[in-house]
Order: C-alpha cells, then sequence, then structure tokens
C-alpha cells in the first residue's frame, strides 16, 4: 500500500540525478508524493515531450499527478490536466484553453505575484524562494514573513520553494503553507520514501 505525501510536491531536475533520470522518477513515483512537477527548462519542445510520455506512464502506474512544466501544448497532446506555468506565459493563454486544465500553477516571488496568479485562475501557487538554497546562491531567502504573507492574501493553496527541509519544514505549515516543494534532496535521495517520512516524522 502506497502512503501518499499529500503536502510534497517533486520538481525534477534531470541534471541533478547520480542514477538514469527515468529510475529516479519512478524511485520518486513509488514514494507517493503529492505531485511531480517535470521541469526541464532547457529542453526543446520535441525532447521535453518524448520524456514526458515516459515520465506520464510512471506517474499513471503509482497514482501520482503529473503537472507539465511551460509546454502548454505537451499538456495537451498528453491529455495531462495540470500545468505550471511561468506568469508571463500563464497570462497569453485564453480563459477557454484554460478550462482545458483542472489545475493550474504559476510560481510568484512577491504578493502582487500572487495576486495576479489568483487572477489569472491558479489553483495553487509556488512562493519562493523561502531560505537559502545552493539553486540560488548568493541570493538571500524571503523567508517565513514572506510566505505568511503570500498564504494570507490569496485562498488557494501555496506551497514553498527553495532549501525547505526537515528541519524547517513545521515553519513552513506554520506559516500557513498547504506544503513544500523539494527539488535537489528529491532527485539526488538514495531513498526517496525515507526522505519524505523524515518531513512528517
Amino acid at each position: 500500500m502506497i502512503i501518499y505525501m499529500s503536502d510534497i510536491i517533486c520538481v525534477t531536475n534531470r541534471k541533478l540525478c547520480t542514477v538514469p533520470f527515468l529510475s529516479q522518477i519512478e524511485n520518486i513515483a513509488k514514494a507517493g508524493p503529492k505531485a511531480i512537477i517535470l521541469r526541464e527548462k532547457d529542453m526543446e519542445e520535441e525532447e521535453y515531450y518524448n520524456i514526458a510520455k515516459e515520465v506520464k506512464e510512471i506517474c499513471e502506474k503509482y497514482d501520482v499527478e503529473l503537472i507539465i512544466h511551460s509546454f502548454y501544448n505537451v499538456a495537451l497532446k498528453l491529455g495531462i490536466g495540470s500545468l505550471h506555468m511561468p506568469l508571463g506565459l500563464l497570462e497569453s493563454i485564453s480563459t477557454d484553453d484554460k478550462k482545458k486544465f483542472t489545475n493550474i500553477g504559476a510560481s510568484c516571488h512577491s504578493k502582487k505575484d500572487a495576486v495576479k496568479a489568483y487572477s489569472l485562475g491558479c489553483t495553487y501557487i509556488i512562493a519562493g524562494h523561502i531560505f537559502e538554497t545552493d539553486c540560488k546562491k548568493g541570493l538571500p531567502g524571503r523567508g517565513i514573513s514572506f510566505l505568511k504573507n503570500v498564504s494570507s492574501i490569496v485562498d488557494i493553496p501555496v506551497y514553498a520553494i527553495g532549501g525547505i527541509s526537515n528541519d524547517n519544514y513545521s515553519e513552513v505549515i506554520g506559516a500557513g503553507a498547504a506544503g513544500a516543494c523539494i527539488m535537489s534532496s528529491a532527485m539526488t535521495a538514495v531513498e526517496p520514501k525515507k526522505l519524505f517520512d523524515e518531513f512528517i516524522s
């Protein structure tokens, strides 16, 4: 039986993997996160489509939600109802086209972004980065107060990103977040299930 971590979203970065990317995706999906965001920003659309097909099969096998990042047409071609978009790109999608998706998210770096994402029909947002992280080297985190402010001005789930670990996860939840997004730790985890368990232990 799989116990689903309803509040942990994994964000991909294949370049961080120490094992074949699809093997790590399977390891993560097997551990039961809420969702996997396929975020391979350096890929061209055709390459992204090909890998998304394979990731979709893995996610369906373990009943884990797959969220397509940026490539709107890929999501439509593969019949995937969840989409994560930069705010600028999200603005270019018509209201009718947005209705083709059941779940739409955007990354927000300010309260203004959060309000805009909400007005554009987002069903969730990712707020960050909260703590200092190697992915944003040299840039201080926006902090728990920022997360608290964002969580208080929209009535959709807010997921924190950036330096989230089991050591600070309780602060994130205490600030009103629905959960957290993890990338580096998920991509490099030898045992993703053990990593997820640490968040609720």
